[in-house]
């Protein structure tokens, strides 16, 4: 089985587990309910449930308290995207090849299946303090999935984004967006992962500054393929950070050095990873890939 075949076995068991944490539509509040389950059953690589469950298994993990941390942290994941598209802010039309939830279920309700589900993610991530071995693991990674999505994190990060559009960015400043808004999703669970399965506070840190590094690469990677790519490989509208105005590393650098940093980044990444004790060749070239996938 080559790296793609594994990929997409591995990606269709990380849904599955992802998808039995989904609310049922039923009663007075149902269209919420249909709101939350088209944003999160419309496709993606299910990459930061993958990350969470691959970096446990690389340090000897092998119960099912991770799970409700990998449903929680695609839930966070696709409330960022569902706030992403509104008019607010992106005003995109299209995600994963099909309709936006705003353009489906109309901006109010967009806005209340995002809040819908960062409620749904700490409360299903709760679930996991039934399953804790007794030795604070699950408080841990609670207050990292916290951490890591809030005003130090996602959020902040967003909000930075938000305010700099139409400005003219030093990288400093820059680098400060990506490793919020997009890093923190990526560190949060390869150190949710390594908490769980009991790795030391020096293999957390390292997970962290792995998840950092591949964040980074990783939206910088975004942003070459909203220049190189194509609406049909990505799902989603290009050149929509020109029309927002946005810095990016392309318009900052150019895109040759954007691309160099890329290599740079995930190469750093996946020494970084092969130093830490275990072993898992799945989740080295999953690092890898990532900085240098096509949507």
């Amino acid at each position: 089985m080559n790296f793609h075949e594994e990929f997409a076995a591995r990606a269709a068991q990380v849904q599955n587990i992802v998808y039995r944490y989904l609310p049922k539509e039923q009663g007075y509040q149902s269209t919420l309910a249909e709101a939350v389950n088209y944003s999160m059953t419309a496709g993606g690589k299910r990459l930061r449930p993958m990350l969470m469950l691959e970096t446990y298994r690389l340090f000897g993990g092998t119960e099912r308290v991770v799970e409700p941390f990998m449903a929680a942290i695609e839930m966070i994941h696709t409330h960022s995207l569902i706030h992403d598209d509104l008019p607010a802010l992106d005003n995109d039309e299209y995600r994963r090849g099909r309709k936006t939830t705003h353009v489906a279920y109309g901006e109010a309700m967009a806005v209340l299946a995002g809040d819908a589900l960062l409620n749904l993610a700490y409360e299903t991530a709760c679930g996991a303090f039934s399953m804790d071995p007794g030795d604070g693991r699950t408080c841990r990674a609670m207050a990292v999935l916290a951490k890591k999505t809030g005003i130090c994190g996602m959020l902040g990060g967003q909000s930075v984004d938000v305010q700099s559009e139409g400005q003219a960015l030093s990288t400093e400043k820059l680098d400060f967006i990506y490793r919020l808004k997009t890093g923190a999703l990526l560190e949060a669970p390869m150190m949710i992962g390594a908490i769980l399965a009991g790795a030391s506070q020096k293999e957390v840190d390292a997970a962290e500054q792995i998840g950092r590094d591949m964040g980074l690469a990783f939206q910088i990677q975004d942003d070459i393929l909203d220049v190189t790519g194509s609406s049909s490989e990505l799902g989603k509208p290009v050149g929509s950070d020109e029309k927002n105005h946005k810095t990016t590393y392309v318009t900052a650098k150019g895109l040759e050095a954007a691309k160099q940093e890329t290599q740079r980044l995930s190469l750093r990444a996946v020494e970084a990873l092969k130093s830490l004790p275990g072993e898992n060749k799945f989740l080295e070239e999953l690092v890898e890939a990532l900085a240098f996938r096509r949507n």
